[in-house]
């Protein structure tokens, strides 16, 4: 039965990818080297070590599994700081419950440390929790961390890149839109 929720917030309640990937190629730069960023996109969502406006329908879609009762977590690379600021451009800081950043896992993303440390924090079984990412560094580390992932092509992924995942949707908008037929629905678990 799902109790509760983990979410990547870039790139998945937050359209940062682009914005993650220049910085990156700026900051490659100005070190001398010459990436390009169609090199550097592809990494976007794995842990910094490997390598803005508020997505549509983000607090709608926050607001929607708490009110189910679902236990809200976030695990994700973002650092402490960071990630309260991605909160709050989200919308959604309010909302959330345990927060997992870069310093709650040993590894990052797509290592499984990250979202086996915000089940710890969740405190609920992984099979009664469902993560949210966008990216096949998420996909890969909620299996790793045997969680099913609902994942979202706002991070500018495709299906077939997301493949693993148990549902896949355009953006928070379109997950919501369809949250009454998706894996998330208290009455989808009936079926």
């Amino acid at each position: 039965m799902l109790r509760g929720v983990i979410f990547d917030i870039d790139g998945t309640l937050i359209d940062s990818n682009d914005a993650h990937a220049n910085s990156w190629v700026e900051t490659l730069a100005e070190a001398g080297y010459q990436v390009p960023f169609d090199v550097i996109w592809p990494m976007i969502g794995m842990g910094g070590d490997k390598l803005l406006p508020t997505a549509p329908g983000a607090r709608e879609l926050v607001e929607r599994m708490n009110r189910d009762g679902l236990k809200l977590v976030v695990a994700t690379s973002a650092s402490g700081d960071e990630l309260e600021a991605l909160l709050d451009v989200a919308g959604v800081s309010d909302l959330m419950g345990p927060r997992e950043s870069a310093s709650g896992g040993r590894e990052s993303k797509p290592d499984p440390d990250i979202v086996q440390a915000a089940v710890r924090a969740s405190r609920i079984k992984p099979e009664d929790l469902i993560m949210l990412g966008d990216t096949p560094y998420d996909v890969q580390a909620s299996i790793g961390a045997h969680v099913n992932l609902v994942a979202l092509l706002s991070g500018g992924w495709t299906a077939l890149e997301l493949s693993g995942a148990t549902a896949i949707y355009d953006d928070p908008a379109d997950l919501l839109r369809w949250y009454d037929q998706s894996p998330l629905s208290v009455d989808a678990l009936a079926d």
